[in-house]
């Protein structure tokens, strides 16, 4: 229970995030900084989309967790669940490489590429370990089906 307390409490953080906090960093950097106004909306865009992966990461989990509450984990109805966040990580993964290969051109300091394959690594590792989660889910899945028909 109380990780699902966590959930609508990070949930609600990104809804606001998604709305107010990015939208008006990316005007405030726009006004600041007019030589990178231009970047106002495709940074806003990708900002958004990487809240919305998280979103729906935490809508996957949410049905999962009910599903382990009600013992259907170990059913094929938890895979599609599972897809959906590997999808997920994957679509975020995709819109960093994209920023990686946008920013590369205007590289002076090594501080911003370091920090971009750091992240890609990381998010990388995160949907490699969700892969694996998934067959082990698979075979698990396997077993108890074994198992139920033996009983």
């Amino acid at each position: 229970m109380p990780l699902r307390v966590f959930l609508i409490v990070l949930f609600g953080i990104l809804v606001l995030l998604q709305t107010f906090s990015l939208p008006g960093q990316f005007a405030h950097m726009a006004e600041e900084s007019p030589d990178l106004a231009h970047l106002r909306w495709p940074l806003t865009a990708v900002a958004v989309f990487w809240v919305l992966c998280i979103q729906v990461v935490i809508v996957s989990t949410w049905k999962l967790l009910g599903m382990v509450r009600d013992d259907r984990i170990f059913s094929d109805a938890s895979l599609p669940w599972v897809d959906v966040i590997v999808g997920a990580i994957v679509a975020a993964w995709v819109a960093l490489l994209g920023v990686f290969v946008a920013l590369a051109p205007g590289w002076g300091d090594p501080a911003l590429p370091l920090v971009l394959i750091l992240l890609l690594t990381g998010v990388a590792v995160l949907g490699l370990l969700m892969v694996v989660l998934r067959a082990l889910l698979r075979q698990a899945t396997t077993l108890r089906t074994d198992m139920e028909t033996v009983i």
